[in-house]
């Protein structure tokens, strides 16, 4: 069974947000990230999050369930007949990009097969592809309960297959929620997959740093993003942007400013490295700096800097991060 690449979460905000995509996309900024253990499917969800999901079934050779119900037909893991065809059309037109025509296949899987596990997590991929979080998030949970329910059966019977993807399963359904509105539920559904994972994992330590960071455990927080840098510090990601961030919320201002220097380097024209970067030269105690480096950020995309929704529900800075940006944007004349 192929494994489906997940992109970060931060990859997954910037996905999710149409004015912060289209910044990263000007200065053609990519993060994919390829893991042989996961197949790529383009959604995700930030700056290049991370995208972007979910473990993918290939060679689906026979039926195997979960133990016999007197209610419900058993949980299937691979999938057999036109279910199979159906499945592996999808999952063709999927790598060709052709989202649209794959969801309508997946969606014909899940009412020929309901209880195919893979159906709805496929189907939930191409819907984080179309931006429909929502309803990838109730999909993922339909595969998430199946798979429950399988290993459940599992346990209590000899020679049933197994579902060995769940932390994918949670790492996608998490990444979902973080970016929805949700990040207690996101929280625990990445703890989880970090758990289930067993090791370090550098996608699943993005995704729970930031939903660390959100629900504020920023020394936890700092943690996770800093074994993820670990662990990918040979290629600089835009989530070591949030990393620094945390840090300065942290009160590690040198910390912050090494990490910022490298991601500035490597993101030299993105207006949110620009902001930040100015944040910090001022917290340095270099205000003229600062005002030169806020300014290079084109009007029309540095005045959104100004706006306490923005800095709230879109980029979601952390509080000692809005608090340096304010008196900034005063400096400058953007705000009063």
């Amino acid at each position: 069974m192929n494994r489906a690449p997940i992109k970060s979460s931060f990859q997954q905000l910037y996905n999710s947000s149409p004015e912060l995509q289209q910044d990263y996309e000007e200065i053609e900024i990519t993060n994919n990230i390829n893991n042989n253990r996961r197949d790529f499917v383009k959604s995700i969800v930030s700056m290049g999050l991370v995208t972007p999901i979910i473990p993918t079934v290939s060679n689906a050779d026979d039926v195997v369930s979960a133990a016999s119900s007197t209610t419900l037909p058993p949980v299937q893991v691979v999938a057999t007949g036109d279910a199979k065809k159906l499945f592996n059309e999808g999952r063709a037109l999927e790598a060709q990009g052709n989202i649209l025509a794959a969801q309508r296949l997946y969606t014909k899987v899940t009412k020929i097969s309901p209880r195919f596990i893979y159906a709805w997590s496929n189907l939930g991929n191409t819907l984080v592809a179309q931006g429909e979080l929502n309803d990838a998030e109730q999909t993922y949970s339909k595969a998430i309960n199946l798979c429950e329910e399988n290993l459940k059966e599992a346990e209590e019977s000899f020679g049933v297959k197994r579902c060995d993807d769940l932390y994918l399963l949670l790492l996608n359904r998490g990444s979902v929620r973080l970016n929805n509105g949700m990040p207690k539920e996101a929280l625990s559904d990445l703890q989880r997959a970090n758990t289930l994972r067993a090791r370090p994992d550098a996608i699943i330590l993005q995704n729970l740093a930031r939903a660390q960071e959100l629900n504020s455990f920023y020394a936890q927080s700092d943690k996770s993003y800093t074994t993820a840098i670990s662990m990918t510090a040979n290629e600089v990601n835009p989530f070591w942007l949030r990393s620094s961030m945390v840090k300065y919320q942290l009160g590690d201002v040198n910390g912050a400013m090494d990490l910022m220097k490298r991601v500035e380097n490597r993101f030299p024209e993105a207006p949110e490295v620009r902001a930040a970067y100015a944040v910090l030269l001022l917290a340095k105690g270099d205000e003229d700096a600062a005002r030169r480096k806020f300014l290079e950020i084109p009007d029309r995309q540095r005045i959104k800097y100004a706006d306490g929704n923005f800095l709230e529900k879109v980029v979601a800075w952390p509080s000692a991060m809005k608090e340096g940006l304010s008196s900034l944007t005063k400096a400058v004349g953007d705000s009063s």
